[in-house]
């Protein structure tokens, strides 16, 4: 099975914020073996709007996934799928219902949001602070176990860090 993990990273150019999106197609769990890195620069993005943080970041992640060549299965996000974890959209399932191409989305927030139940935690290594995991289109219990068995000792998986440090970096 082939993953799409995706971040997107807000910087000030001049008068303007850019955005960095970056996106890494990787298989594996366990031991996970990246198979490619998209990134591209957007720029002169939206405001941030309180509330409607997916209107800025749409375009983000739809112009990086437009680039990407290869096949995969699952889309990652970080963030939440559903707010309270069934039924409040948020990023990944606004993401869906822009996909011309429909995937499962794993949303893997690293802050509660409130409303969200004890169901959608996942506790990694020795952390006594949990991930929120929403999904569209996959069970919840199987990216519960996908997420607590990602490479990497700490709460934060491997792929998360790398994701999020190529965002920081834009080229």
């Amino acid at each position: 099975m082939n993953y799409l993990i995706l971040d997107v990273f807000y910087f000030e150019s001049g008068e303007k914020t850019n955005a960095n999106a970056v996106g890494i197609i990787f298989s594996g769990v366990e031991k996970i073996s990246i198979l490619s890195e998209y990134q591209i620069i957007i720029e002169d993005v939206a405001p941030y709007q309180s509330g409607q943080f997916y209107k800025r970041e749409m375009p983000c992640l739809i112009a990086l996934i437009n680039q990407v060549k290869e096949l995969f299965d699952i889309i990652i996000i970080d963030g939440f799928v559903y707010l309270d974890g069934s039924t409040r959209a948020g990023l990944g399932k606004y993401l869906y219902e822009n996909l011309k191409n429909k995937k499962p989305i794993i949303g893997i927030a690293k802050n509660r949001f409130h409303g969200i139940s004890e169901e959608y935690k996942v506790y990694r290594g020795k952390s006594k602070h949990p991930l929120y995991i929403t999904t569209h289109d996959y069970n919840l219990t199987k990216a519960k176990l996908l997420v607590e068995n990602l490479e990497g000792e700490f709460r934060i998986p491997n792929i998360i860090l790398k994701v999020d440090k190529l965002s920081r970096n834009p080229e």
